[in-house]
């Protein structure tokens, strides 16, 4: 399936981010260069290649161009040597993966509706390539992972808006840049807004109310 400029234009770009939260999520973990650009390109491509082994769309996406390692790669080395230069804020790992997950979020669901699946199942692939890369990524650095901690903040939930909101879009034959921006925009502004102001959705936890009168 040839890819169209806007796709090749998200996919660089989430793999660029990506791989920069990767190299973020080696900081202050005493893990060397090479360790360093695995972690990166894990991050870049472990979503994109689950969704594509899903998706039967073979061979993975990241083997069929050099450019995209490339991207991973040189992606990587600089984030290494500035992050050894210069002691970036705190929350930047958190700013990089909600870049990463809104731009994977819409290439997983372009590629769901272009290889026409249904639109829910656009969206699954959507919010699979939004989040798997980061799954692995703080597994493979002993975290749990971001879409599973209790303060996470409209992570999942970003992904599936934004996903939801493309398909919404394109269903009605809006140009394809237009979904894109709008999804985009929709997963960055939850995502954001939820790391800054602290939103999330309510925990699955019995109410202590209730508890208290089982007694």
């Amino acid at each position: 399936m040839a890819a169209s400029s806007s796709q090749l234009l998200l996919e660089h770009l989430g793999i660029a981010v990506s791989a920069l939260s990767g190299a973020l999520a080696a900081r202050g973990k005493r893990i060397d260069l090479f360790g360093s650009i695995v972690l990166a390109l894990v991050t870049a491509f472990g979503g994109g290649t689950v969704r594509d082994l899903i998706a039967g769309d073979l061979p993975v996406v990241w083997l069929r161009s050099p450019a995209y390692l490339m991207n991973a790669t040189g992606t990587a080395l600089l984030a290494f040597v500035l992050i050894r230069l210069w002691q970036l804020p705190s929350q930047a790992l958190l700013v990089a993966d909600a870049f990463a997950l809104a731009f994977f979020t819409m290439i997983g669901t372009q590629k769901g509706i272009k290889l026409q699946f249904a639109p829910s199942v656009a969206v699954l692939l959507g919010i699979v390539t939004g989040v798997t890369g980061g799954i692995l990524r703080d597994v493979l650095t002993g975290q749990v992972p971001l879409v599973f901690q209790p303060e996470i903040r409209l992570y999942a939930t970003a992904a599936l808006c934004g996903a939801i909101l493309y398909t919404v879009i394109n269903f009605f034959g809006l140009a394809d840049p237009v979904a894109l921006t709008c999804g985009t925009v929709l997963v960055l502004v939850l995502r954001l807004a939820g790391i800054r102001w602290g939103l999330s959705l309510p925990l699955f936890e019995p109410n202590p109310s209730a508890l208290a009168g089982q007694k």
